[in-house]
């Protein structure tokens, strides 16, 4: 399987530096925001999450944080908080990134960990440690 020039395997276009470089500024600026506790929502008390990535549309006019709470725990009830929290976040972030224009911000649970379980379950799984197992020089073509 071959790629076009200029695709990445994750979503089918490859993103700019600029994209990247303001995509990493927000991660930085969202978890500085989420670990100082300043937003009040009692669905968010006491809740730490893990933001994994930030992308940037490519006009930078909307980002979307990628994010995961710590053990997996009310993800739907934690996104949806953060999603209602997002103008009080944009605000916060305007007062610590230099940006003409601050993206608007939405948030979405990350699925990279349960993929990652996934493939992690299926590399240890019977099937596969018998295929390693298995000497390629005995010339069996299965």
């Amino acid at each position: 399987m071959t790629r076009k020039r200029g695709q990445t395997s994750r979503d089918g276009r490859e993103r700019t530096q600029r994209q990247l470089r303001v995509g990493e500024s927000l991660r930085h600026g969202l978890v500085e925001v989420l670990a100082r506790g300043e937003i009040r929502d009692p669905d968010l008390e006491g809740v730490s999450v893990t933001v994994t990535e930030v992308r940037v549309s490519p006009d930078l006019k909307n980002a979307t944080a990628f994010v995961m709470p710590l053990g997996g725990d009310n993800v739907e009830i934690v996104v949806k908080a953060l999603n209602r929290a997002a103008p009080f976040v944009r605000r916060m972030l305007a007062d610590m990134i230099t940006m003409r224009y601050l993206p608007r911000l939405g948030f979405v649970v990350d699925t990279a960990f349960e993929q990652g379980a996934t493939i992690d379950r299926l590399l240890h799984s019977e099937r596969v440690s018998a295929d390693l197992a298995r000497d390629p020089a005995d010339g069996d073509p299965d």
